[in-house]
């Protein structure tokens, strides 16, 4: 099946679209990646988003604008990754939608809304969509997140020791993988959220984030004040858990900024940028992980990389490239992934890694100009996933 993901994470910063083959081989999935293409968001739609975020207030007027104008922005990038990447012959569209709330009370997910109207992506496209992804997981006592934790256990499946797959979105999360032990996946704490919130600030809105650790080289380390936001209680919490920025906003930074001299710009984000590299790498020592194969805008960010290779002198830091998946379209090509297991009837959760009660079937279906998606046909147990090097741009 011709399948197109389409993802947009927390940092907002673009809508990524990852088209892909799949089929079913006996127990195993197999991936043909196709291509990826991104755009951003228009400017209003942005500032739009930006405000309407936590802990700012909105309205209702404003929640139907920017699911409606997501949702167009979600089906102006499938029309073109159909044309572009599939030669307009795409069977399915899975959206992931934009994440603006994530509800966490007393530990336990409640909720989690992702706005993009998928009837524009159907309407545009003729194509069917699956959305709405999380909300099944959570309604099984899960998080909700990271929802990728079903292609990660796949994909890394059969390697040797201790495997971690990060993604360094707004939120870093990890998913485990290792012969001898269960699965496990969480969110460790912020990737890029504070850091992108204080750039934003700081350039008068100039820049989104910092572009190849510029700011962060420039500065140095405030180990008092990272002292003091390691001391966070999430990131003491036992697994599964998961965070989002309904926590780790620019009032967050603030707080702890209070009564302290004033920092340089570049001295803070080089503390926030610390701050993301330490938590991710006291997670990976403590479950005595042998490999991480990071994926994420954050891996662009090369004072990121290099604190986080500093962290880890004796674990192998690969990229997502390396085991055949683009790093900054591996959640894209999640998210296909999972809706092809729902039209596969496969269960696209694990319950160890959410916390859910049980696997779940996910998301919801729009029909396409022609109905429903067609059922795909041989599904039984799937062990492991299979990522195929393509030969060409578009297979006949």
């Amino acid at each position: 099946m011709r399948v197109i993901g389409l993802m947009s994470g927390t940092s907002f910063d673009a809508v990524d679209a990852a088209a892909m083959d799949i089929d079913i081989v006996d127990d195993r999935l197999r991936l043909l990646p196709l291509g990826m293409v991104s755009q951003t968001y228009p400017q209003a739609l942005k500032a739009a988003l930006i405000a309407a975020l936590p802990p700012a207030q909105t309205t209702m007027h404003e929640v139907c604008r920017i699911d409606t104008e997501v949702g167009q922005a979600f089906a102006e990038l499938a029309n073109r990754a159909n044309r572009e990447l599939c030669g307009n012959t795409a069977e399915l569209i899975v959206s992931h939608g934009q994440t603006v709330y994530h509800w966490v009370e007393n530990d336990r997910v409640q909720g989690s809304l992702q706005l993009g109207q998928p009837a524009w992506i159907a309407e545009g496209t003729g194509v069917p969509v699956v959305s709405d992804l999380r909300s099944r997981d959570i309604a099984a006592g899960g998080q909700g997140a990271p929802l990728v934790s079903a292609f990660d256990v796949l994909w890394l499946s059969g390697r040797k020791g201790v495997s971690a797959a990060l993604n360094l979105g707004g939120i870093a999360n990890v998913t485990l993988v290792g012969a001898d032990r269960e699965p496990v996946a969480f969110d460790t704490g912020p990737a890029n959220a504070l850091i992108d919130a204080v750039v934003q600030r700081e350039t008068n809105g100039e820049l989104s984030f910092d572009r190849n650790g510029e700011l962060a080289r420039a500065g140095r380390v405030d180990h008092s004040l990272l002292a003091e936001l390691l001391a966070e209680p999430y990131y003491a919490r036992a697994a599964p858990k998961s965070t989002g920025k309904e926590l780790f906003n620019l009032s967050y930074v603030d707080a702890h900024l209070g009564g302290r001299p004033t920092l340089e710009a570049a001295d803070l984000v080089a503390t926030l940028t610390a701050l993301t590299a330490r938590t991710v790498a006291d997670v990976l020592r403590n479950e005595g992980v042998d490999e991480v194969i990071a994926a994420g805008g954050g891996t662009r960010n090369p004072v990121l990389m290099g604190m986080l290779a500093a962290e880890l002198p004796n674990t192998a830091v690969l990229a997502a490239d390396d085991l055949g998946i683009p790093s900054g379209a591996k959640e894209a090509y999640a998210f296909g992934f999972l809706g092809f297991c729902t039209v596969a009837g496969l269960a696209a959760t694990v319950p160890s890694c959410t916390g859910a009660e049980h696997g779940s079937l996910l998301g919801s279906v729009t029909p396409g100009r022609d109905g429903l998606p067609s059922r795909v046909r041989g599904a039984g147990e799937v062990t492991s996933l299979e990522v195929v090097e393509p030969t060409s741009k578009i297979r006949p």
